[in-house]
């Protein structure tokens, strides 16, 4: 079995390599429009590079706010549906764990879907079923049809969370790598977030009207940014290379030395043009695998979907009675502790981040268990029983500072830029794969293991976390301040 990558220079393969948005030469035309002086406002613009990479960051950041939506859809909006629509919270729980299952096809498909058609048009494949999916939501009469909307908006976010993340990487410089590529997380919470607030004002019909948005400005947003620059130099494109390279650094920018790392990184990778999976035992290939399925595979081990799920009754047992508040709460929290970690990823660096909040998560997860193996011993009308409820909302509250500063953000981010680019289309697919399925096991597993023995789920989340505490220390690199072509080069 083999991994091919498309390397034919004929001409006929070399239109197959074509990107699927092809936004024509308005970059090219403003470029030379820089040389002679007659800047338009969009090239005038456009001039600071940072500002092109940000604007081109914000742009797709609304597909990870739609993802975040997708997640916290469910929450606010169960006893509706279940009331409208006649259904069972069986049935309802279906509804909730097919936007994993949906997310596992989109993550086996993204890695072909992104190589084969570009990164653009692999977001514009992810869009367009969203949006529909949204819409069949809300205008469903059983639950058949909220069935397809919600498989179709998993489809969406499994090709999402692959695509975005590489994107990003793709396009930053390397002193702004890590910052923006937080963004994909910081835009996740704020769309958890969002779903929350919202869920509050609106009925769910309307609510999934809403969750549509993000997308339906996607699309017409991706007709005006540039193609990854490193996918095209990997196709073969190379005026179509240069020219994204110029205006995401700024016309003005200096891009020969920028633009020589990229292409003998692209030679170096392409003069073997199929990889075979007996290939993967070279070290250059199996440890950057090795980290990136590893990290999005203990990120879901760290069991922050289930004590999520738990926060309500957490809540409870502190005496705070209105629930959608201390949900609101804890979105607001973590998008707040995700807007931090966004600030610190190019000063501390992703290794430091990573291990720092690990160990916090470990540490408030075990407080949070030895919290609810006492007040199995305690009377619950006892003082002691609310002091005890009262530890469980502050490890609680530190698990969801320490997650966002680091193990939220930090694994898709490392993914995006330690994968080979003549493997990262097959890796990064296995790596999201295993991230959305683990994500189903623990969401479909929670109940069972909740009702067994809280305190006992809770420990077992403790040690995954703790082994994630060593899996950084001992297998992490540090990314920070390096260019993707230094990274790959290192493991070779």
């Amino acid at each position: 079995m083999s991994y091919r990558e498309d390397s034919d220079d004929g001409g006929s393969g070399r239109d197959m390599r074509k990107p699927l948005l092809n936004t024509g030469n308005w970059y090219r035309m403003s470029s030379r429009q820089s040389t002679t002086g007659n800047l338009g406002s969009s090239a005038q613009i456009l001039r600071d590079g940072s500002v092109s990479v940000i604007l081109c960051v914000l742009i797709v950041a609304l597909g990870p706010l739609q993802f975040g939506f997708t997640c916290g859809y469910s929450s606010p909006t169960e006893e509706d549906i279940i009331s409208d629509l006649s259904l069972s919270l069986s049935e309802f729980s279906v509804f909730g764990s097919l936007a994993n299952v949906g997310a596992m096809v989109g993550a086996i498909a993204s890695g072909q879907i992104a190589e084969y058609i570009g990164r653009k048009g692999s977001l514009m494949i992810a869009a367009i079923p969203n949006v529909i999916g949204w819409f069949i939501i809300s205008f469903s009469k059983d639950a058949s049809f909220l069935y397809l909307g919600r498989l179709l908006e998993g489809f969406g976010v499994g090709v999402i969370s692959y695509t975005v993340p590489v994107y990003i990487a793709e396009i930053s410089p390397q002193d702004m790598r890590g910052s923006l590529g937080s963004v994909n997380q910081l835009s996740v919470t704020t769309g958890i977030m969002l779903a929350y607030v919202l869920g509050m004002f609106f009925n769910w019909r309307v609510l999934a009207i809403l969750g549509a948005l993000p997308c339906l400005i996607l699309i017409p947003g991706l007709f005006f940014i540039p193609e990854s620059p490193r996918w095209l130099a990997k196709m073969g494109l190379t005026d179509e290379f240069e020219a994204s390279l110029q205006v995401l650094r700024g016309f003005d920018a200096d891009i020969s030395s920028e633009v020589n790392d990229i292409k003998k990184s692209v030679a170096t990778s392409s003069k073997r043009s199929t990889i075979r999976f007996r290939d993967l035992k070279r070290k250059r290939y199996w440890f950057p695998l090795m980290v990136g399925i590893g990290l999005l595979m203990l990120q879901q081990l760290t069991g922050i979907n289930g004590v999520l799920f738990y926060s309500t009754k957490i809540f409870e047992s502190a005496g705070i009675s209105s629930s959608n508040a201390a949900t609101v709460g804890l979105g607001a929290i973590q998008v707040v502790a995700t807007g931090v970690a966004v600030w610190l990823m190019d000063r501390a660096g992703r290794r430091l981040l990573l291990i720092i909040s690990s160990s916090g998560m470990a540490i408030s997860l075990l407080i949070v268990s030895v919290a609810f193996y006492l007040e199995d011993t305690v009377s619950e009308d006892s003082r002691v029983y609310s002091m005890l409820g009262m530890m469980s909302v502050v490890g609680l509250v530190v698990l969801i500072i320490s997650y966002s500063l680091g193990v939220g953000a930090i694994p898709w981010l490392i993914m995006s830029e330690i994968l080979p680019v003549n493997i990262k289309g097959l890796a990064g697919s296995i790596a999201t794969l295993a991230n959305w399925f683990f994500s189903w096991a623990i969401t479909m597993s929670e109940n069972l293991l909740l009702n067994w023995s809280t305190g006992g789920t809770f420990t077992i989340f403790t040690v995954t976390t703790a082994l994630t505490v060593a899996f950084v220390t001992f297998f992490v690199p540090e990314t920070k301040g390096r260019t993707l072509e230094e990274i790959q080069t290192s493991f070779r």
